[in-house]
C-alpha cells in the first residue's frame, strides 16, 4: 500500500506538472498555426496586389510597366478640413513637385464624397491645387469602427482594434510601397507590416495615449477622457490606471514597428520619445511567453529611438498682407468641433467677460462678439455643435455668439482679416496651426498655457515673457519702436476672460501696426 500510495503521489504530482506544460504546448502550437495562416493569407494578398496595382496605374493613365512608386497615406478623415488635413495635402503636393515617379494614394473613409469633390474642397479650404494624374483614393467602408461612438467603453482599445480592421480593408484593396499613417493609428502598423510587408512611417499629431493622461487618472482628475464616474471611484481609477499602462506598453510596441516617426511639436516629441522608451517589467516577462512572444516579430530592425520634429505647414503669405487697422471687436475661434477643443470653455469664458463688463453687451461701440468657426466631421461633431448652441441659449448670450460650420477657406481668411482676438482653449494642443494663423494675420492670440502654443508658438522673445510687452520685430518691425502685446496664456475661464478684456482695452498706440 505504501508503495502504491507513493506511486499515486508521484503520478498526481507529475500529472499536475503535465497540465501547465500541456497548456503551454497547446498555446504554442495554436500560435504557430495562426502565424502560418496569417503568413499564407498575407502572401495571397500580395499576389493579388499585382492586379490592384495594375488597375491603379491604368486608371490614372499610366502604363503598367511604368517605374512608379506607390506612396500610401492612411488618413480615414481626409475630407475633414482641419490642420491635420493641411499637413496631408501639403505633403502630397510636395511629393508631386519633387518626385514625379511617385503615385500618392490616400486611404479614405469619406465614402460620401468623390475624388473630384474632395480635391475641390482641398482647393477651396487650403488653396492647394493637386495633380489628379498622380493621386488616387482607396475608399474604405469600415471607418465606423474607429469612431469614438462605436466604443462607449474602452474607447482607446476599441478604436485601436478598429484601426487594425480598417487597415486590413486598406491592404486588401491596395498594398503600397511605403505606408505612412498621418492620423495617429499606430496599431494599424502591424497590419501593413504583417500582411503587406510594407515599410512603415508616421506623422504623429497627437499621441493616442500620453503620460499626462496617465497622471490625470492617477491623481483622479476629472477630464473628458476621465469622467466623474471614474475619477470619483478609487477602485475604478486603479482599474483604469492598469488599463492605461497596459495600453501604453503595446502602443510603444506599435510605434517601434515604424522605420521613422515625425511629430509636429516639442510637446508631441517629448511624449512620443517617453513612450518609445516605456517598459514594464511584468509585461516584459509575459511577452517572452507564447503567443505574445510573436510580437517581437513586429518590431522594426530600424525602430526609431526618438521622433523628429517637422513643424506643420502654415501658409502665412496671404495672412501677413492683412491690414491691422480698424479691426472689429470679434473674438475668433478656429477649431474643429471635437471634444478636446473644449468649445464650452470658450463660451463660459466669453460669458464671464460679458458679466464682468456689461458694456460689451449694451454699448454699440464697445460691443463684442464670439465667432466659432470649425469643421464638423460626423454626427458626433454635429451633436456637439447642437449642444454648444444650447449652452449659448442657456447663458442668454445668443445675440453675441455666432457659429460657422465647415466654412470655406475664403470665409476663414475674411474673418482672420477682421478679428481682434484669436482664441484656443484646448489643453495640451499638440501644435496649433490656428495660433500661427492668428499671429500672421495680426490677430492677438489668447491660448491655453500648455502644449505647442506654450512651448513652440507664443513663446518668450528677446528675453521678454510672452504675454508681457515684447518688441514689434516679431512681425519684422524695427525693435526701436513702441512695444505691444503679442499674446496671452490662460488656464481657467476667468483668466481667459481677463485676457480678452486686456486685449480689447488696448489703446491705438498699444495695438500692433501694419507689418507689411
Amino acid at each position: 500500500m505504501t508503495i502504491v500510495h507513493a506511486n499515486n503521489d508521484n503520478f498526481t504530482t507529475n500529472g499536475h506538472a503535465m497540465i501547465p506544460m500541456f497548456f503551454i504546448n497547446g498555446v504554442s502550437l495554436g500560435a504557430i498555426v495562426v502565424w502560418i495562416t496569417i503568413q499564407l493569407y498575407g502572401w495571397s494578398l500580395r499576389k493579388q496586389n499585382k492586379i490592384h496595382r495594375r488597375n491603379l496605374l491604368r486608371g490614372l493613365g499610366h502604363k503598367e510597366d511604368d517605374d512608379k512608386t506607390v506612396l500610401g497615406f492612411f488618413h480615414p478623415y481626409c475630407n475633414a478640413g482641419g490642420g491635420g488635413e493641411r499637413v496631408l495635402w501639403t505633403a502630397i503636393a510636395h511629393v508631386q513637385r519633387t518626385r514625379p515617379n511617385v503615385v500618392s494614394v490616400v486611404y479614405s473613409g469619406d465614402t460620401d464624397a468623390t475624388k473630384q469633390e474632395i480635391l475641390a474642397k482641398v482647393q477651396s479650404r487650403f488653396n492647394i491645387e493637386l495633380d489628379h494624374s498622380s493621386l488616387e483614393f482607396v475608399f474604405l467602408h469600415s471607418r465606423r469602427w474607429v469612431e469614438d461612438s462605436a466604443w462607449p467603453r474602452l474607447t482607446l482599445l476599441g478604436q485601436s482594434i478598429g484601426s487594425m480592421w480598417l487597415a486590413w480593408e486598406a491592404m486588401s484593396k491596395l498594398i503600397p510601397d511605403l505606408y505612412i499613417d498621418t492620423m495617429g493609428y499606430a496599431f494599424s502598423f502591424h497590419i501593413a507590416s504583417l500582411l503587406g510587408r510594407a515599410p512603415i512611417g508616421a506623422y504623429v499629431h497627437y499621441p493616442t495615449i500620453s503620460t499626462d493622461m496617465v497622471k490625470r487618472v492617477q491623481s483622479r482628475t476629472r477630464w473628458h477622457t476621465n469622467t466623474d464616474s471614474i475619477s470619483s471611484s478609487a477602485f475604478l481609477s486603479q482599474a483604469k490606471l492598469l488599463y492605461y499602462r497596459v495600453f501604453m506598453y503595446y502602443y510603444a510596441v506599435s510605434l517601434r514597428t515604424a522605420s521613422f516617426l515625425m511629430v509636429n511639436s516639442t510637446w508631441t516629441k517629448e511624449h512620443i520619445d517617453a513612450i518609445l522608451q516605456y517598459s514594464n517589467p511584468i509585461l516584459d516577462i509575459l511577452n517572452l511567453l507564447p503567443p505574445l512572444v510573436l510580437l517581437k516579430l513586429f518590431t522594426s530592425d530600424s525602430a526609431p529611438k526618438s521622433a523628429t520634429i517637422v513643424y506643420p505647414p502654415c501658409d502665412t503669405k496671404e495672412l501677413s498682407l492683412f491690414g491691422l487697422e480698424k479691426r472689429e471687436r470679434v473674438i475668433l475661434s478656429l477649431a474643429q468641433f471635437r471634444p478636446e477643443k473644449d468649445h464650452s470653455a470658450q463660451i463660459h469664458a466669453f460669458h464671464q467677460l460679458l458679466e464682468k463688463h456689461p458694456e460689451y453687451k449694451t454699448d454699440k461701440h464697445l460691443g463684442v462678439r464670439l465667432l466659432l468657426i470649425g469643421g464638423s466631421r460626423n454626427e458626433g461633431d454635429a451633436g456637439r455643435v447642437a449642444q454648444l448652441r444650447g449652452l449659448v441659449g442657456e447663458l442668454g448670450i445668443e445675440d453675441h455668439v455666432e457659429f460657422i460650420v465647415n466654412a470655406p477657406y475664403a470665409t476663414v481668411l475674411d474673418w482672420l482679416s477682421r478679428a481682434s482676438v484669436g482664441l484656443s482653449t484646448m489643453v495640451d494642443e499638440h501644435f496649433g496651426i490656428n495660433i500661427v494663423e492668428y499671429m500672421a494675420a495680426g490677430v492677438i492670440p489668447v491660448t491655453h498655457a500648455s502644449g505647442g502654443p506654450l512651448k513652440d508658438i507664443v513663446v518668450p522673445l528677446g528675453g521678454e515673457i510672452t504675454g508681457m510687452w515684447v518688441f514689434q520685430h516679431l512681425l519684422g518691425i524695427d525693435s526701436g519702436t513702441s512695444p505691444f502685446e503679442i499674446g496671452y496664456h490662460a488656464k481657467t475661464p476667468t483668466e481667459f476672460s481677463e485676457a480678452f478684456h486686456r486685449v480689447l482695452s488696448l489703446s491705438a498706440d498699444e495695438e500692433p501696426s501694419n507689418a507689411a
